[in-house]
């Protein structure tokens, strides 16, 4: 099954040679999953020729904010939209959570509460689930489509399913707690408050549960569905 993985922001540089970039580290998560994949920068506007060139789409996380005016914004609201409606899954990550949130109808601010950094327990239905957070942007009104499946204190909408069409997730089950500590390095000091980072630092070498989202972001891309009806067209960058 071919993902396409829709970049929407680029990790901090420091950090590339250790962590990789942000398709690298999904590459890496779900690497036993039988998937081929394609990225895409899509925050230098580099799209997809059309929404069914690959078998479904992945989009990252990004330090810009869904609602801020960005030439990229636009462009991938209206993909987002049109593989919504053709029935090509979707997963979103962090602001692929909130961009997908945001495009289909649902609202993302900048959350009052603050930041949640490091390792968070979420809860799934009744089951917790442990995971890295970097955020302070959220969504704060799910879509009328969207069904929320997991709920944090700080976070009402921390994960959302639009039938068999999209699967996100605000936490960030690629990170590493490697790469936790060094956005608190290259991105958090001075503006998120340092006591939070102490305490995330505290909690760095809790175990986490990305296993069990890369098995469930697989399950989610592998459902079975309508055939597509529109073949691969040709793309660059194409890696396994």
């Amino acid at each position: 099954m071919l993902i396409g993985i829709l970049q929407t922001g680029h990790a901090p540089e420091p950090l590339v040679a250790q962590s990789g970039t942000y398709p690298d580290m999904f590459r890496r998560l779900l690497a036993d999953q039988g998937f081929t994949f394609r990225d895409y920068a899509v925050v230098d506007m580099e799209f997809p020729e059309d929404v069914h060139a690959c078998d479904g789409w992945l989009l990252t996380g990004s330090r810009h904010g869904a609602y801020e005016d960005h030439p990229f914004i636009p462009k991938l609201e209206d993909f987002i939209r049109r593989a919504y409606a053709e029935g090509v899954p979707m997963v979103g990550i962090c602001f692929g959570h909130q961009i997908i949130a945001q495009a289909l109808g649902g609202k993302v601010e900048r959350f009052p509460g603050g930041w949640a950094v490091g390792p968070q327990d979420y809860d799934f239905g009744g089951e917790t689930i442990r995971l890295n957070a970097w955020h302070r942007d959220q969504v704060t009104e799910r879509p009328p489509d969207a069904e929320t499946v997991a709920t944090h204190p700080f976070c009402a909408h921390a994960a959302l399913v639009y039938g068999d069409r999209a699967f996100t997730v605000q936490a960030h089950p690629e990170f590493r707690p490697d790469f936790v500590a060094g956005l608190m390095e290259t991105r958090g000091k001075g503006v998120v408050p340092d006591p939070l980072m102490d305490q995330a630092r505290a909690r760095l070498d809790q175990p986490l549960d990305d296993r069990i989202l890369a098995s469930r972001i697989a399950a989610f891309f592998k459902a079975p569905r309508s055939p597509r009806q529109v073949p691969h067209g040709r793309m660059d960058r194409e890696t396994a």
